[in-house]
């Protein structure tokens, strides 16, 4: 059982108020926005879009320091219960150092998101030990079952995961940890920082897109000869969406190298459940308590404080 207590936020009921926020890459077409809107209003709450949602420098969603006012003033605004981040990308290391963690320690607020948003759950995890929800962004078109999978998580707090039947049975086993983890390479870029998530006792979570077998190797490696995967209790991933195998000078399977990894620490694992850059997505409530059967290709959430 995981060693280090974890709260959860009250659920955002009919009515709340949630925070639309862009703290990494800008909205790639005008009409996201309103598409956001409308996904929450469909949950019953009322959606408060950031002042500097739709701006763009580059690759990033607006300044820093606006991208950083946009959070930090939902974080402190007490009509706000909820924070539902637009997109990933890239941006929010950029503002880690300055996020108001206290705030959000005295006053919990689900945070919703994934990708880039990795960066901001490992470091609410990190300073607050909430848990945060690695989910669809608010800009998505949401399937029924991406959208029943977060009502279940944000709202009911109940098991938002399942039986993923076409998932593979890298390393057979059954673990019981604290849910943990997102974005493989955001994950990576965080080793040797404050902010990097503890993953003991933990059931990681991974995910990415674009990242050919040779990059995906380095990234676990390097979780690897980091520590970082000392006490880890199973990994479990999810999608890895455009991940070609023959990059880098002769191909090697996907399998074969996230297999070399687990074979040599020990732990059971799961491959291709539906979590990552892909329409049909589980909403995972990161810091929560889970069990994980390879035999059946099951990850249950069992409770959301520890």
């Amino acid at each position: 059982m995981a060693v280090k207590h974890f709260r959860a936020a009250k659920p955002p009921e009919s009515g709340a108020h949630v925070a639309l926020v862009a703290p990494a890459g800008p909205l790639p077409k005008s009409e996201e926005l309103p598409r956001a809107q409308e996904n929450t209003r469909t949950f019953g709450w009322e959606p408060i879009v950031g002042a500097h949602a739709m701006e763009r420098v580059g690759y990033l969603a607006g300044q820093d320091r606006d991208r950083l006012n946009d959070i930090n003033l939902a974080l402190r605004d007490p009509k706000i219960e909820a924070i539902w981040c637009l997109r990933g990308g890239y941006g929010v290391m950029r503002i880690l150092s300055a996020i108001d963690y206290d705030a959000l320690s005295r006053a919990p607020k689900a945070i919703i998101g994934y990708s880039d948003i990795t960066a901001l759950h490992a470091a609410v995890q990190r300073k607050c030990r909430l848990v945060t929800y690695h989910g669809p962004h608010a800009r998505e078109a949401l399937t029924d079952f991406s959208r029943d999978s977060l009502r279940r998580a944000v709202v009911e707090q109940a098991d938002s995961c399942g039986v993923a039947p076409n998932a593979r049975e890298i390393n057979a086993g059954v673990a019981e940890g604290r849910l943990v983890g997102g974005n493989l390479a955001v994950l990576s870029a965080l080793c040797g920082t404050p902010f990097a998530p503890d993953l003991t006792d933990g059931i990681l979570i991974l995910e990415d897109i674009n990242e050919p077998v040779y990059r995906i190797d380095r990234m676990l490696q390097q979780l690897k000869l980091s520590g970082a995967l000392n006490g880890c209790r199973a990994i479990v991933f999810g999608a890895c969406v455009k991940c070609a195998d023959d990059a880098g000078g002769g191909g090697r399977p996907f399998d074969e190298v996230l297999g070399e990894i687990v074979h040599s620490l020990g732990v059971p694992c799961l491959a291709g459940i539906p979590v990552g850059h892909i329409d049909e997505q589980w909403t995972i409530p990161l810091g929560a308590i889970a069990r994980l059967d390879t035999s059946n290709r099951s990850l249950t959430v069992t409770s959301y404080t520890s």
